[in-house]
């Protein structure tokens, strides 16, 4: 026995989470959304200003929500979440630095500098993140925060920024970002005298950050052309409110339908939150039953067309990946134009990679004036529809793209599994249970890490 060399269990092979889709025919059904994850957050970090606790409800469960209440309680604030319910009170607010551990998991703190300056007169807030959809600089927000009183020293780790008293400014933007107006929006409210926007961005999920504001105490005017006019108060109080249903979701559910040849009817997002959808649906043939708590839409079939992302009320940017992958079931020539964000068609080579063919360029195929004329990244794509998908392993590189991959892949043939699967559960509700409702034969699993490196 001497001679003999000890057995060795062999090493356990690492795996990584991941999704199985295999298509079933049609999706049908209905889907029921919660509020949006472009509103709900922000809703959190208002709550920061309130000296009385705040409740958000028709909270979705998704990771950015967890994200977001880690880092309020990081700060000292207490944060219940409990069925779709969310309660914040920030009067135990201890602190004015959020961790550096949460850098780059989303861009949330950046809009907790204002807030924090107007509790503590200090804030410290890590680098930014969230999807790797090109260009999001912070630029927007530092020079409104510096116009209205804020010293910011930007450092390897952060942002470090001071303030004994913010007061009101003038400030144009040079684009209408979102952040940037939520900045502004949440800093003004409690500015010492008048602060006007102008350009400001008129989403619907910035109209609700605004209204709630309101509903705390502040002094918010929406005026035509893009301007907004708030006149500081000197406290907000808590407050509660149901959040609006996310009109990304609710599309993309729709599309899941159309692109499989079903039906499905979402539930929880008003009509007016997807006009535009509805109306470049329309277009392309489908056709909708729309009531005042649902709306459905079902094709024979669909024809090509060409769209091009803008801000609100355009086509919003979260709704063409989706319409990318819908593009493929269409028989002849679609073009989709993206003017919003600069590297929005990463998830384009997994499509190509399921059969899609897609052609990138440069140069913008619309009408509307981009920002990113001359980039290195394509903005736009023309897909030739109608030809068959098959599945394929995939990685996700962004939540709107890794719902793409979900959508093709329910409308291929054969299994595709579908990895880095963390970015469609920090931005969608239940995702995998509502593809499941529907027909759609779906589940989690591991799968060993060099199979995807």
């Amino acid at each position: 026995m001497s001679g003999q060399r000890p057995t060795q269990a062999p090493e356990a092979q690492a795996t990584t989470p991941a999704w199985l889709v295999s298509p079933a025919g049609p999706l049908r059904g209905n889907v029921a959304v919660r509020g949006s994850k472009n509103a709900v957050t922000k809703h959190l970090v208002a709550a920061l200003l309130g000296l009385t606790p705040s409740t958000i409800s028709n909270c979705p469960d998704i990771g950015d929500v967890d994200i977001t209440a880690n880092m309020l309680r990081a700060l000292g604030c207490e944060v219940q979440l409990r069925n779709g319910v969310a309660t914040i009170d920030s009067t135990s607010l201890s602190s004015c630095r959020v961790p550096v551990r949460f850098s780059g998991m989303n861009r949330i703190p950046i809009l907790m500098v204002g807030p924090l300056l107007h509790r503590v007169g200090e804030a410290f807030v890590p680098l930014v993140g969230g999807d790797d959809i090109g260009s999001r600089p912070i630029d927007f927000h530092v020079d409104a925060l510096r116009r209205m009183g804020a010293e910011i020293t930007l450092t390897q780790d952060g942002l470090e920024a001071k303030a004994t008293r913010l007061r009101g400014a003038h400030i144009e933007l040079p684009y209408p970002s979102v952040g940037a107006t939520e900045t502004v929006l949440l800093t003004g409210c409690l500015a010492q005298g008048r602060t006007v926007l102008d350009n400001a961005a008129t989403e619907p999920e910035v109209i609700e950050l605004a209204l709630f504001l309101q509903r705390m105490g502040a002094r918010i005017e929406l005026r035509p052309n893009r301007r907004i006019v708030i006149e500081g108060v000197e406290e907000l109080s808590g407050a509660a409110h149901h959040l609006k249903g996310d009109r990304i979701e609710a599309f993309s559910y729709l599309v899941a339908g159309l692109i499989t040849g079903g039906e499905v009817r979402v539930h929880g997002c008003s009509q007016e939150r997807l006009v535009t959808a509805i109306s470049t649906l329309s277009g392309m043939g489908a056709r909708f039953e729309i009531t005042d708590s649902s709306v459905s839409a079902r094709a024979d079939k669909l024809q090509p067309a060409a769209v091009e992302t803008d801000t609100h009320p355009g086509f919003m940017t979260d709704w063409q990946s989706p319409m990318v992958a819908l593009f493929t079931q269409c028989d002849g020539l679609s073009v989709m134009y993206e003017t919003v964000y600069e590297n929005r068609f990463t998830y384009v080579p997994a499509l190509k990679k399921m059969g899609a063919q897609i052609e990138l360029y440069n140069n913008p195929l619309g009408s509307i004036q981009s920002r990113f004329v001359g980039s290195a990244t394509p903005c736009s794509v023309v897909v030739r529809g109608g030809q068959p998908l098959h599945g394929a392993d995939v990685e996700v590189p962004d939540i709107r793209g890794g719902f793409a991959y979900v959508l093709a892949a329910a409308a291929a043939e054969g299994s595709t599994t579908i990895t880095g699967t963390h970015h469609l559960d920090r931005g969608y509700n239940h995702p995998i249970e509502n593809f499941a409702s529907l027909g759609l034969d779906i589940k989690r699993i591991d799968v060993p890490v060099a199979d995807h490196l």
